[in-house]
């Protein structure tokens, strides 16, 4: 058996189908090309007889990619079919995914059956779907709670039919690991024509489940994983893309098992996936949340700055990031405060540390969490006294209809120099005059503004990291302007350059 599992992404079908989370067609194809460039096998772009909307869609993504399989899905239906068909007409490889329930609450309650009318109407389906495209893919709805012997006549038959892909869903995310495992390995026992097929997983997550009943699946014959960024989903959400692909490339050496996924795109398309649909990944979701690789225990903070894998079994940098966090609470020890002070510029080590970890820990039995500014505060230095670039005045031009325009002024090294730059913003002005003055190379690699307590004329508070020749520079700046507040920040980072 093939050691290859294919990645079947339905983030734009299944995973659209969370109330609020609707993308418009272009949105669509930004997320199509991001999966087309993350590596995966099968997109499935839509339920075209569902809307206008859903048709459009499937025919734009088939067009916009060229790579991964296009997937379609539709009833046992003829009229679903012919309209999927017609959706696919541009893809490279056009794939329907027809299907009916086969559980014994579908049969009996939902579709008002019986088994050997759902055996035939299934058969149909497949055969007719054949005729259109190349692929046909059938899924076996609530695959989960049906009996295994007459799910097994199911697959057999549709296999005759000419289904390319079997899907046994856990519909309703009900299944424990060892039971679905299991029903895939009895699929593949005692389906005689099953080599003609491969069997694909997509699995629910109603009680926490969906990604181990999938790697249940895989391990006992499946080789396709249906999954969605992020794990969103109808109801609780789908399989999470990012746990599967980790763990399968965690535990290779166990399970053997490869897919085609570059998983250093994972991070940033989970952050596209989020943001256009308006849905916030968990600070603790596995691999892609905020959490995932930070660090506030003193404990696990020493350890990780020792050796990364003390703590982590996943280098970040392999999902997309580029560090572990540490982040300063009054958990932490000795050992992250140190880590942090040294970023900052300042090295402390023996009796000046201990007396400043005293006062930090102080500090932090009164803050939840401890930032740049505050650690400054702490060794008795202002941020800006001493920097090589301090700010003297901002003028900014912008508003409606007039290209935003920065003129900066700058005392560098006791001499005043002053830039002139146009940007999309007040802010790229800015940034563009900063970087005439600063006269040395460098990335804008993360950009954060908070308001530390709220109301309009609050501070502004922004921390921003730069890259220069490959390394990060952090910078902190504060202001009830956060114009200028980005300023001082980006001063502030590129000061330590020079």
């Amino acid at each position: 058996m093939s050691d290859r599992v294919y990645i079947f992404d339905t983030t734009l079908r299944d995973g659209e189908q969370v109330p609020g989370c609707q993308l418009n067609t272009l949105e669509k194809i930004e997320v199509a090309k991001a999966l087309e460039q993350l590596g995966v096998d099968v997109i499935e772009a839509g339920f075209p007889i569902s809307s206008p909307g859903d048709f459009n869609s499937v025919v734009e993504i088939s067009k916009a990619v060229s790579n991964p399989v296009i997937c379609a899905l539709t009833r046992a239906v003829q009229k679903d079919i012919d309209v999927a068909a017609e959706a696919l007409k541009f893809a490279k490889i056009g794939r329907i995914h027809t299907g009916i329930g086969t559980s014994f609450y579908h049969i009996h309650h939902k579709l008002r059956s019986n088994e050997e009318e759902i055996i035939h109407r299934a058969a149909e389906a497949v055969k007719y779907a054949k005729s259109k495209v190349a692929q046909v893919e059938f899924y076996a709805e609530d695959a989960g709670r049906t009996d295994n012997v007459y799910l097994a006549r199911v697959v057999e038959a549709v296999i005759a039919a000419g289904a390319d892909v079997i899907n046994i869903p856990d519909t309703t995310g009900y299944c424990m690991p060892e039971e679905f495992g299991a029903k895939i390995k009895f699929l593949m026992e005692n389906v005689k024509n099953i080599h003609k097929a491969i069997i694909s997983t997509h699995c629910h997550n109603d009680l926490g489940m969906a990604t181990a009943n999938t790697i249940a699946g895989l391990r006992n014959g499946a080789r396709q994983a249906e999954v969605t960024i992020n794990g969103i989903g109808e109801r609780a959400g789908n399989t999470s893309l990012e746990e599967i692909v980790m763990i399968l490339k965690c535990h290779y050496q166990a399970l053997g098992l490869t897919t085609n996924i570059d998983s250093k795109r994972i991070y940033n398309t989970s952050r596209m996936v989020s943001s256009l649909m308006n849905m916030p990944v968990q600070a603790n979701k596995a691999i892609v949340g905020r959490n995932a690789f930070a660090h506030s225990s003193g404990i696990h903070q020493d350890g990780v700055l020792k050796n990364r894998e003390n703590y982590e079994i996943i280098d970040p940098v392999e999902v997309g990031i580029n560090e572990s966090s540490i982040v300063l609470t009054a958990r932490s020890g000795r050992a992250a405060l140190k880590h942090r002070l040294e970023i900052l510029g300042y090295i402390y080590d023996g009796d000046e540390l201990s007396k400043l970890y005293d006062k930090f820990v102080l500090l932090a039995d009164s803050k939840k969490h401890l930032n740049d500014e505050d650690l400054l505060v702490l060794v008795g230095v202002q941020q800006r006294e001493g920097r090589m670039l301090q700010l003297d005045r901002t003028q900014i031009i912008c508003g409606k209809k007039v290209q935003p325009m920065a003129l900066i002024k700058v005392i560098k090294n006791n001499i005043p120099v002053t830039a002139t730059a146009y940007g999309n913003g007040p802010i790229d002005a800015a940034f563009a005059a900063v970087k005439q003055i600063v006269e040395k190379e460098f990335e804008l690699e993360e950009f954060l503004i908070q308001a530390i307590s709220g109301g309009s004329d609050d501070l502004g508070r922004v921390h921003l990291q730069i890259k220069h020749n490959s390394k990060i520079y952090y910078g902190f700046g504060a202001n009830t302007d956060i114009t200028v507040a980005s300023v001082e920040a980006l001063l502030d980072a590129a000061s330590k350059i020079l």
